[in-house]
């Protein structure tokens, strides 16, 4: 018996579970090659390098990470999540309120937006500062 193609609420949660755990090849198979990834307010990036180089920079210093998705909706492709996203750096948990508009074909990520307050997050964390100028 053939098996059912993955929810996209599914595919997005997979994805987020193998950023938790910095596994870029589990998880940028997931990402299409012509994905828009925007994580505002910073420049849109293409496909899964695009992602890789947005993400690993952000999650180097990163000694744990953790994505709790406090509500979703999903309606045929598109999926909406409420996250906390949690980074666990020398110093300590940074915690980040996150909304992510998210679309998914066949099994893949094609759009990915994430809605963020850049000044939360250069406060908990001010090394990042200088990406948001």
């Amino acid at each position: 018996m053939a098996s059912m193609p993955a929810a996209p609420i599914d595919i997005v949660t997979a994805f987020l579970a193998a950023m938790a755990v910095k596994d870029y090849d589990g998880g940028l198979p997931l990402i299409a090659p012509g994905c828009e990834y925007h994580n505002m307010p910073m420049a849109k990036v293409h496909g899964p390098a695009g992602v890789r180089a947005v993400l690993e920079p952000f999650f180097a210093p990163t000694l744990e990470n953790e994505f709790t998705i406090l509500r979703s909706v999903a309606q045929g492709p598109v999926v909406f999540t409420e996250r906390l996203d949690r980074h666990r750096l020398d110093t300590g948990w940074v915690e980040l309120p996150v909304t992510g508009v998210w679309e998914v074909h066949d099994g893949q990520i094609t759009l990915w937006r994430d809605y963020f307050d850049a000044a939360t997050l250069v406060r908990v964390w001010p090394a990042l500062g200088t990406l948001f100028g």
